[in-house]
């Protein structure tokens, strides 16, 4: 246990150390701060030229973490498929299933965003593909996680029976986690939100690539109103997400 301790400490003294953390150089920089503040306050709210262009931003941003969410869902189902451990699933089906949905979660969707950027442009398509390719991965693997803490009883009865493989995944397994599922999807559904206000910042549309405008050309009473609209957007659909969650558990 104290081998724990002294290598937590030393970690932690490496990570300050690398990192340049220093609480001091924020304290002097208190002025910066404050013309900062002074800059972005109050917000900037001209209707046709800053709130009405982040409503339709907030829309699209709101069209990116969706269709990033919904079109990733069978590729997504497929893999967790594949992916789920089985008694009858073959190891190299299993391991190459795995190792996919491991790539598309390391490789972070600004990467991906980045990539698409370059082969269809700058604009919201880019960020669809990139969330598509990250939100496979990620869903894939909670998927396939809950998948196997599923109730073994009703699909070994299929197998007993004769039940081909998909017969067993399609009528035993996949009706006993529906709702889990989809409570995981929901969840993704958040994070792609989040997600695609990032995408924004490298080319990706949306509310993202307005902030970061606002920044280079130092309206940063623009970028606080874009912000508080990111805060109303992500209320809004943490408020929807947990609707549904609780209509679900009805």
């Amino acid at each position: 246990m104290s081998l724990i301790v002294v290598g937590l400490v030393a970690a932690h003294v490496l990570a300050w150390r690398d990192t340049e953390f220093s609480p001091g150089a924020l304290i002097d920089g208190w002025e910066g701060m404050a013309r900062f503040v002074g800059e972005a306050l109050p917000p900037d709210l001209s209707w046709s030229a800053v709130v009405l262009p982040g409503l339709q931003a907030c829309l699209t941003t709101l069209a990116i973490g969706l269709l990033g969410t919904t079109l990733s869902i069978p590729a997504a189902l497929l893999f967790a498929v594949l992916g789920a451990r089985t008694p009858s699933r073959g190891r190299v089906v299993y391991q190459g299933a795995r190792s996919v949905m491991s790539f598309l979660r390391a490789v972070p969707d600004v990467v991906f965003a980045l990539v698409f950027v370059t082969a269809v442009g700058l604009g919201p398509f880019a960020g669809v593909l990139a969330l598509i390719c990250h939100n496979v991965g990620v869903m894939g693997k909670l998927w396939a996680e809950a998948l196997e803490e599923a109730d073994t009883g009703p699909a070994d009865a299929l197998r007993v029976a004769g039940a081909r493989e998909w017969q067993v995944v399609a009528h035993a397994v996949l009706p006993s986690v529906v709702p889990t599922l989809v409570g995981l999807l929901l969840y993704r559904f958040d994070v792609n939100v989040r997600s695609s206000l990032v995408l924004g910042l490298v080319g990706a549309g949306g509310i993202g690539f307005l902030i970061n405008q606002s920044i280079q050309l130092f309206a940063f009473d623009e970028m606080v109103t874009y912000i508080l609209m990111v805060l109303a957007l992500i209320v809004a659909v943490d408020l929807l997400s947990a609707h549904i969650r609780r209509r679900l558990a009805e």
